[in-house]
């Protein structure tokens, strides 16, 4: 749909445009745009190639109304189109500093930009916009075709999965191993429900507890998922797979969606039924739904390289794997800086032997922090 200017989502910021040039010679502008303000910003998307859940309205308010952040998201337009954009939260933080990130909390949000000119111009109104604004750094989750030389903070590797309306073309790409495991669900009467309730996502939620402490790691404040919920499964836009077996949960997993692509977010389950197999039956019914519902790709989500029991396993989906860099632009230095900091497998240790109410008290004091 054509671009158009609001003003609403652009006065608060209260930055003068700049101009820039695309392929063709025409001109462009630059916007910082909050689209929380801007009520056409998801068929805006649609336009753009490249485009993902997480560049949506609905993610973006989940991750402000979760954790307040300050959605700053710099485009640029011609005159009826947008063009390109770099999504970006503003963190800030007495624990962790004052930062953009891009995005928060997001296995990955590449920029899009239809050219390297595109994506400089925006980069250097990032950096300007955070150097007044007193950012420490920029954090960039997936840049690396217009990054080719940067030192890359992190890298993990992405799994995707194309999809086809024949569900069964797609089925017959899967490893061996991969088909034996749904078929041993289904033997052993695994119950699958797609929902998209409240109680279907407070399910969830237990079971999120129960694997967050087993991998040593609070789980995520209940504000954050009451967002999701609101925000985007209300909204049409994902939706929760439980597993059952004798009525009672043992697997759940969220999904979301945005243009055709389909995207695993978050899993979880009980170990105590880990040789039912119930999380291949919940991805492959998850996956099923997507074919019948005309999406062309399914992603599996980020992989850290050396979980090799997690990676094989999304291999066995007959996925196409492909790495996914971290940039972090350390603003005093003028320059992209390696390392991010990861938790010491110490205090993973220490923080699974927590109590669950502990480990939720942490995390709803401590995520907002991390971003």
């Amino acid at each position: 749909m054509p671009y158009q200017r609001d003003n609403q989502a652009e006065k608060a910021l209260a930055i003068p445009d700049s101009t820039g040039d695309c392929a063709n010679g025409s001109q462009l502008s630059l916007a910082i745009i909050d689209p929380l303000q801007h009520p056409q910003w998801d068929d805006l998307l649609l336009s753009l190639e490249g485009c993902s859940f997480f560049h949506t309205t609905g993610w973006a308010r989940v991750l402000s109304e979760s954790y307040d952040y300050t959605p700053l998201y710099f485009v640029l337009y011609g005159s009826d189109r947008l063009e390109a954009v770099i999504p970006v939260m503003e963190v800030k933080s007495i624990l962790t500093g004052c930062r953009g990130v891009s995005l928060a909390f997001t296995d990955y949000c590449r920029p899009i930009a239809g050219d390297q000119r595109q994506f400089d111009h925006l980069l250097k109104s990032i950096v300007a916009y955070g150097k007044k604004a007193g950012w420490q750094t920029i954090e960039l989750r997936g840049a690396g075709e217009f990054l080719p030389s940067a030192t890359a903070s992190a890298s993990y590797l992405g799994h995707v999965l194309e999809l086809s309306p024949d569900e069964q073309q797609v089925y017959r790409r899967f490893r061996g191993s991969t088909k034996q495991n749904i078929k041993k669900a289904n033997a052993a009467g695994v119950e699958i429900n797609i929902c998209d309730t409240p109680a279907a996502l407070e399910v969830f939620q237990r079971l999120n507890c129960i694997t967050r402490k087993k991998h040593g790691m609070p789980p995520q404040p209940d504000r954050f998922f009451r967002n999701v919920g609101e925000h985007v499964i209300a909204k049409g836009k994902g939706f929760i797979v439980l597993a059952s077996c004798g009525k009672k949960p043992i697997a759940a997993s969220v999904f979301f969606h945005f243009g055709r692509t389909g995207v695993y977010k978050y899993g979880a389950s009980d170990d105590t039924h880990q040789h039912l197999r119930p999380n291949n039956l919940v991805i492959w019914e998850a996956i099923k739904w997507f074919c019948r519902n005309g999406f062309e790709s399914f992603c599996f989500g980020r992989t850290d390289p050396g979980n090799n029991g997690l990676r094989q396993f999304k291999n066995g989906w007959g996925t196409r794997e492909t790495t996914i860099h971290y940039y972090r632009y350390d603003l005093r230095r003028d320059s992209f800086v390696p390392g991010e900091i990861e938790l010491d497998s110490r205090y993973t240790r220490l923080l699974g032997k927590l109590p669950i109410p502990l480990l939720k008290t942490l995390g709803s004091l401590l995520y907002r922090h991390k971003g």
